[in-house]
């Protein structure tokens, strides 16, 4: 669960290994790294053909370094003795003394390497859903310093708070499965960098900021994988078998499944009574696996279904807010989707938690005869470490974007040529498409390894560009600091 997540305190010896419990958590990690491959066939679907390596790079790569991190210092730091509240400390870095026969305070009928190694995927996939949002406009290596820092600063500390025995645990906040840790903190973050990032090359061409999806049965399986890989992050959670696993089975399946028909009825409403598109259905189920998680373990089948709908109808009208009206472009409405629906569900627990669903609970939500206690609770945890994730992650990306600019001669954004080309080509040097045509200079082609031939590069399925977007191109293509367009709010740093 969030480990400890109602306070179990039970030091235990080699004998304390439950066989049943130990396959469980470990088979849910194998469901939980199935969620990578999802997640990057998901984003991959959804964004144009000319950034699909781009994003598969990000999460092969994120996955690599966070989890090296995580060996190394993030355990210790999120579940090593407890620092005023705020942080651990290095006595686990490298995994020192974190026994494969037998079990510690987190954990009590598992191996505590075992809970580790489930808690690593967690840390892993936190800043790699926010991804999605500052799509196409990251360059590579930015975006890698960005994400080491932001896992040090942002992920270790607020794990720590919520389940390594830090001040929001003590104050009584539950979190089950990561929706405050994960969810929130990544979808705030993710609002942040798609907006001082700026919007994307022709943002306006297309109705609020949608792009067309580049390959929706991609999207869809990717969708699949995700749906699959959050029975292992929620149920997974409960680090046992038995009725706590089975009940955050049914909340997971539930809630997805009530949030995707909601976005699928206002979608098919708000069109005049249209079938809806497949992207509608899956968003709708995201959004609903994202804002049960915090409740998954903590509420009965039918807080469940109410909470599927509020969550569908709060992220369907949320994305339209936030790319009609604010017109920010977060490209796949992460912080929305992960962070405004992880947030509601976590809120819904001071409401819906009962102990009918689980028996160790401290407090019962409002709905069930427990006192207000554990709605502010939870009302705390959610602002606090909203407001933490959004100051921390501003500054970082002011600082990295000085810092590149100083050192590297450019900053955070690619520029306008990059973006055009997209970021396959221009950073990575590939493309997914051998069949796809982006123009391109003759020194980027140069760039092109061998395997790039002419005729590759030049086969026929066009990006087409109108002549007034190429001729904004030519103004430009030797400006290095012209990456953050479309409104960023850090294009006037120096």
């Amino acid at each position: 669960m969030g480990p400890n997540a109602v306070g179990v305190e039970v030091e235990s010896a080699g004998s304390c290994v439950d066989g049943a419990d130990t396959a469980w958590v470990l088979l849910s990690f194998v469901l939980v790294l199935v969620m990578f491959p999802g997640l990057a066939l998901f984003e991959a679907g959804l964004l144009p053909s000319k950034d699909t390596l781009s994003i598969l790079a990000q999460i092969l790569v994120g996955v690599t370094l966070l989890s090296v991190m995580w060996d190394v210092i993030g355990y210790s730091l999120v579940f090593g003795p407890d620092h005023g509240g705020v942080i651990g400390d290095l006595s686990h870095a490298f995994l020192r003394n974190v026994s494969y026969t037998e079990c510690n305070t987190f954990a009590p009928t598992i191996p505590a390497a075992a809970f580790a190694m489930f808690q690593m995927l967690f840390a892993a996939i936190c800043p790699l859903l926010m991804t999605g949002a500052f799509a196409s406009r990251f360059r590579f290596w930015p975006w890698f310093v960005f994400t080491m820092s932001w896992e040090l600063l942002v992920y270790y500390p607020v794990a720590h708070w919520v389940w390594g025995g830090g001040f929001l645990q003590q104050r009584g906040v539950i979190d089950f499965a990561g929706g405050i840790v994960v969810h929130v903190t990544s979808g705030t973050a993710a609002l942040v960098t798609a907006a001082m990032l700026g919007r994307r090359k022709d943002f306006e061409l297309h109705t609020d900021g949608e792009f067309p999806p580049s390959n929706l049965p991609l999207a869809v399986t990717g969708t699949g994988l995700l749906f699959i890989g959050w029975f292992g992050f929620n149920a997974g959670s409960a680090l046992k078998t038995g009725s706590l696993a089975t009940s955050t089975v049914v909340s997971t399946q539930i809630g997805g499944c009530v949030s995707s028909l909601t976005w699928l009825v206002a979608a098919s409403i708000g069109s005049g009574g249209l079938p809806p598109g497949v992207v509608v259905v899956a968003n709708g189920a995201i959004a609903g696996l994202a804002g049960v998680t915090p409740a998954s373990g903590f509420i009965d089948n039918r807080g469940t279904i109410g909470l599927g709908v509020i969550l569908g109808l709060s992220s369907y009208f949320g994305v339209h807010l936030l790319k009609r009206k604010l017109r920010i472009d977060d490209a796949l409405d992460v912080s929305v989707v992960h962070g405004l629906s992880s947030a509601i569900g976590a809120i819904a627990n001071g409401f819906l938690a009962t102990t009918s669903a689980h028996p160790s609970l401290e407090h019962e939500g409002l709905f069930y005869g427990g006192s207000s206690y554990l709605l502010w609770a939870q009302l705390e945890g959610v602002v606090v470490v909203g407001i933490y994730s959004t100051v921390v992650t501003a500054a970082l990306m002011y600082v990295l974007e000085r810092l590149f600019k100083r050192l590297c001669g450019y900053g955070l954004r690619i520029d306008l040529d990059g973006e055009t080309v997209g970021l396959d080509i221009s950073e990575h040097r590939e493309t997914a498409y051998h069949d796809l045509e982006v123009e391109m200079s003759e020194e980027q082609k140069a760039l092109l390894p061998m395997h790039f031939g002419e005729p590759q590069v030049a086969a026929r399925r066009r990006t087409t560009e109108t002549s007034a977007l190429l001729e904004t191109q030519a103004l430009y293509e030797t400006d290095c600091d012209s990456g953050l367009l479309g409104g960023g709010l850090i294009n006037e740093l120096p």
